[in-house]
């Protein structure tokens, strides 16, 4: 079964930081890219991150870039989000997302882990 676990997200004052993390099982996971998207209240969801299967390419969206960093230990198939200078409009449930196949036998798919709220104060 394929799970993705979400933790680390929490109250902070603005201009303070959390990390992410993002366990993952039921898959191989050095196969495949793992992105990290938020959702505010009232909001779309929105891509924030991705990472290579490797780490060797990473995306960020605009109103993060500079300010959070996406990293990976394939050892422990988990994925982290480094989020320093937080900022009030970066309240949102965080959601790690991963686009995979669990065996030759299935189709892509998209799976979601069930969110970290993080939530920053002015």
């Amino acid at each position: 079964e394929v799970q993705l676990q979400a933790s680390g997200g929490g109250l902070v004052q603005a201009g303070g930081s959390l990390r992410l993390s993002c366990a993952a099982s039921g898959f191989t996971f050095d196969d495949y890219a793992i992105g990290w998207f938020r959702q505010a209240p009232g909001k779309e969801r929105e891509g924030v991150s991705c990472i290579s299967s490797s780490a060797g390419s990473t995306f960020y969206a605009d109103s993060v870039k500079d300010r959070f960093t996406i990293s990976r230990d394939n050892a422990k198939n988990t994925v982290y989000l480094q989020m320093n200078n937080l900022k009030p409009e970066d309240t949102a449930v965080y959601y790690c997302n991963a686009y995979i196949r669990p065996t030759t036998r299935d189709i892509f798919a998209d799976y979601w882990g069930q969110g970290t709220l993080v939530t920053v104060s002015s």
